[in-house]
């Protein structure tokens, strides 16, 4: 039976339909990712679900009795709380009391003792209410989050303060979790653990997210809102690419053939006078159905066309940096760093928030002075810098006079082209072109400071989360325009698709200050890091000869079938040693990742069963060896 379902629902703000007559179901147990360009609507189908807004027309049912929890994309937090208070008020006023009582507790535990009647009143309630079984459930949820009940929650990071906010979601046991850009401004440690969240949950869940490798990992169904319209894709986004594929090239043969057929009809219908008197009327009538149809035709939104005006050719050499160092109040940052960026390297910045990644890009820029060490530019550089605040976008301007500076025509690659045609190639349209710039959607923001950086000439690309608020089909384009870009690219992203079909290596802050290099992208460093840390771990110390010191345990005498065990493990270790070398070296070869999914995941399985087949061995081999 279905959770929720909608039947003939439209919704229009102005004259732009965001729904029209659409239909959906939930199901028990479902994760469905729901994608759809910016604007088309996502975030107002998730408001229709919730019951915050009501359709223009249509039903909306829901399950009688439903608990649903909605995570928006800027959850609204109680700022003057802690985050044990924070998520006991999701369960309304019995989690105030739950609260009350969890603050008091704390306050008698420390040594004030004239409150014990205070919380006497709130044991009452919660007995009364049934409280003891919901304040088990707000403990549960901060444990399985992971969350410090007393942290203020006005000190918390982003990244923090969402998980707070699923925190809330959760507390309530939700049959239903509504998801809108969970992801965003998240690091890729957090993304994975709340990938890890999503999978553990027992109820039904829908997402919008521009994640894809998020969106693959967890959802079970894709819809996509195309024009108005919700259409179901069973399976997951691998899926959902190649039928969505099919799907329009069929749905462009039919038009072409229906086009075709209506102009054949319309030069029949303005032949001569002879012609229109002894016409069919079945004819005329079915030509009048089809210009109908034609009118009613709602065609593909055309595509961002993202171009760059890229600058002169750079020196060969871009960036140096020689032992760089920096610390923020006594903590290092950055220590002992160096670096030789080259023309053409596209380079990604991988590392939680709050480590430093825009940190280094300003040193590297020269935007900030080292603690210590030195940064050498090459020549002729002309730098473009994609600022994850959008600082560089006055709120109060038009776009218009954001993007084009007084100029009427801007000069793109050696050509002039108009304004307004430029912003049209962002797909904006002329009136929102004039519209200021504080008006405009996370999504358009990001689209409007590309335009922005795309018109300047540039060899040296720096962008900071260039990602976040983007639809996925215009995530695409900017993948394939920075792919072709012949200069050079520093990039800081948290998407790991991204990362993995963008840049060539990877510089990974890996605590402490350390930062490491590495060649290719975010999965390839997995595999790299990976493989590190297996060859470290797979050798043992030299066997050292038996040792004279007194030991806790009596020696024992082992079996003639141990000692035959005994011989036969260092044969066997050596065996394996061989086949995780040969394995790790394919792993790490260019062109492993482009094998199909399955291949590489057998590959990956095979390695991680290998070191768990030597790890075993090696415990083996030290138990008999110390019982000899």
């Amino acid at each position: 039976m279905s959770l929720i379902r909608l039947t003939d629902v439209s919704i229009a703000f102005g004259v732009h339909a965001l729904l029209d007559k659409a239909n959906f179901q939930l199901d028990p147990g479902e994760r469905v990712g729901l994608i759809g360009r910016n604007g088309e609507g996502k975030s107002t189908l998730l408001n229709i679900l919730a019951g915050v807004i009501q359709p223009d027309s249509g039903e909306v049912w829901r399950s009688p009795g439903l608990r649903l929890a909605m995570l928006e994309q800027a959850p609204a937090l109680p700022e003057q709380a802690t985050i044990y208070d924070a998520v006991a008020d999701a369960l309304g006023e019995t989690g105030r009391w739950i609260a009350q009582y969890h603050r008091l507790s704390e306050e008698i535990a420390s040594g004030s003792e004239e409150k014990l009647e205070q919380l006497g009143r709130w044991q009452h309630l919660l007995e009364v209410h049934d409280g003891w079984r919901l304040q088990q459930r707000v403990e549960a949820t901060l444990s399985r989050l992971e969350l410090p009940g007393d942290e203020a929650v006005a000190g918390l990071s982003g990244g923090w303060q969402r998980r707070v906010a699923l925190a809330r979601a959760l507390v309530i046991d939700p049959e239903v979790l509504l998801l809108d850009e969970p992801t965003n401004h998240l690091d890729v440690d957090t993304i994975l653990w709340l990938e890890q969240q999503l999978l553990a949950f027992q109820g039904a869940v829908l997402l919008i997210t521009h994640d894809r490798a998020f969106l693959q990992r967890t959802a079970t169904r894709i819809v996509d809102l195309d024009r108005a319209q919700l259409v179901s894709w069973p399976g997951d986004y691998a899926d959902y690419l190649v039928k969505k594929a099919a799907a329009l090239e069929a749905e462009a043969r039919h038009h072409a053939e229906f086009d075709k057929k209506l102009a054949q009809e319309e030069s029949w219908i303005r032949q001569g006078i002879k012609a229109r008197r002894t016409r069919n009327e079945g004819r005329v009538r079915a030509l009048q159905k089809m210009r109908a149809e034609r009118a009613e035709r709602r065609l593909k939104p055309g595509q961002a066309k993202l171009a760059l005006d890229v600058g002169e050719k750079s020196g060969q050499r871009v960036i140096e940096a020689d032992n760089v160092r920096f610390s923020y109040q006594g903590a290092p940052v950055i220590r002992d760093f160096s670096t030789v960026i080259l023309r053409g390297d596209r380079v990604g910045l991988i590392g939680p928030n709050g480590v430093g990644k825009t940190t280094l890009l300003r040193i590297l820029l020269k935007q900030l002075e080292p603690d210590a060490g030195t940064v050498r530019h090459g020549t002729r550089l002309q730098i473009a810098y994609f600022d994850q605040l959008r600082s560089q976008l006055d709120p109060d301007k038009t776009l218009v006079e954001a993007i084009g500076d007084g100029r009427e025509f801007l000069t793109i690659n050696g050509r002039e082209q108009h304004i307004m045609s430029y912003l049209g190639d962002f797909l904006f349209a002329p009136a929102r072109a004039r519209s200021p710039i504080r008006s405009l959607s996370g999504g358009e923001r990001n689209r409007a400071l590309l335009a922005r950086l795309f018109s300047q000439p540039a060899n040296l690309l720096v962008m900071d989360e260039p990602t976040n608020d983007l639809d996925i089909e215009t995530l695409e384009l900017l993948e394939e325009l920075l792919m072709n870009f012949n200069g050079t690219l520093l990039l800081v992203s948290h998407d790991r698709a991204f990362l993995d079909n963008v840049v060539t290596g990877t510089l990974v802050f890996e605590g402490n200050g350390r930062i490491a290099e590495y060649v290719g992208g975010y999965t390839d460093w997995l595999a790299q890091s990976k493989s590190v840390r297996d060859a470290s771990q797979a050798k043992p110390e030299a066997v050292s000869p038996p040792s004279n010191k007194p030991t806790s345990a009596p020696k024992r005498k082992l079996s003639y079938k141990e000692q035959r065990e005994l011989e036969h493990l260092p044969a066997l270790i050596g065996d394996l040693e061989t086949q995780q070398a040969q394995l790790s070296a394919r792993v790490n070869t260019g062109d492993f990742y482009t094998h199909d999914r399955e291949t590489v995941q057998q590959a990956l399985n095979e390695l991680k069963a290998l070191q768990e087949r030597l790890e075993r061995a090696y415990a083996r081999w030290d138990e008999l060896e110390s019982s000899t």
